[in-house]
């Protein structure tokens, strides 16, 4: 009997509408009209505008700054619940949340957790994202994950660059695992930095592990709030002797003076994606787009194809 492929239908929050749009083009399928609808004391309900029943329907938006991204994610797939869709899946290109995975202090919550609890709660069967801050996040979820790799985007602009004596970095002791596994790509060597902080996004003290004279950095990060780390780090491997030193971070969080930070360090050049919409733009930080790669994903999730597929670089 053959395979039966219900509609797709895509839909955006106001989160992530830019990166929707240019996901449902390469998909080759316009978004669904969608209304918010605001209250003056804040609340707002999202309502669609065609109907939804019977459909595979896909609600895409980060949860970046969650308070409102989050919770107009949930409303949508509450409301496409509702309507009867068939089978609902959120595509969170940014999991918000997601470095609050673990109980590392007493008397802490863990955000990772619970926005999964409530994600399926509303009514998702999948989740698709990128690049989660711990891969143990899947494990949170009793439902399909889809953890697209940022990889697959960055290798090939890493590769055109040409950099003939190419070395892997990680800012910190927690992200030489991720170092590693993008380092094989290349061939190439890790080095890591080591870092103590006194509080969150405060840094204490920061030394290398490793050798970087005369080397092309990359350093590999999976998110950029401050950019303090990468600024630092940036600048001790500069001080030791590296010939340059540039940085790749998936989600482009840059918060408080990150822009001015980044405009102001050693940093050839910064490289995200867009899962994140940036504030203003830089001259150091290049974006590259995630659309295809979400777009494929969501024709293989609907065509019951392989998402491994799109791991190859």
């Amino acid at each position: 009997m053959p395979l039966q492929f219900n509609p797709v239908k895509l839909f955006a929050g106001t989160g992530t509408k830019e990166l929707a749009i240019q996901i449902a083009e390469s998909y080759g399928k316009p978004l669904g009209d969608v209304t918010l609808n605001r209250f003056s004391d804040g609340e707002f309900q999202p309502s669609y505008d065609e109907t939804v029943r019977g459909c595979d329907v896909f609600i895409i938006n980060s949860t970046y700054q969650p308070n409102d991204n989050l919770m107009e994610l949930l409303l949508m797939i509450d409301a496409a619940k509702r309507a009867s869709a068939h089978y609902i899946t959120a595509v969170v290109p940014y999991y918000g949340l997601a470095r609050q995975d673990r109980k590392d202090k007493p008397r802490v919550a863990i955000g990772a957790k619970l926005v999964a609890n409530l994600l399926k709660s509303a009514g998702i069967h999948r989740i698709m994202t990128m690049d989660l801050h711990a891969a143990q996040i899947q494990g949170f979820f009793d439902i399909p994950v889809d953890h697209l790799d940022g990889s697959v985007i960055f290798v090939p602009y890493i590769k055109s660059l040409g950099l003939e004596n190419l070395t892997i970095a990680s800012p910190d002791m927690g992200g030489s695992y991720r170092a590693r596994t993008f380092a094989k790509f290349f061939n190439a060597e890790v080095v890591i930095c080591d870092k103590r902080r006194k509080r969150a996004n405060e840094i204490e003290s920061m030394s290398i592990i490793g050798d970087v004279v005369g080397l092309d950095v990359v350093l590999i990060d999976d998110i950029c709030d401050t950019a303090g780390t990468l600024s630092k780090a940036a600048a001790l491997i500069m001080e030791k002797g590296a010939k340059s030193v540039r940085a790749v971070c998936t989600h482009p969080v840059l918060s408080g003076k990150a822009y001015e930070t980044v405009e102001n360090s050693m940093l050839a050049e910064l490289i995200v994606t867009d899962t994140i919409p940036l504030k203003r733009q830089s001259d150091k930080i290049r974006v590259l787009s995630t659309a295809e790669l979400f777009a494929k994903a969501i024709a293989n999730v609907n065509e019951h194809g392989s998402i491994s597929d799109l791991f190859r670089v």
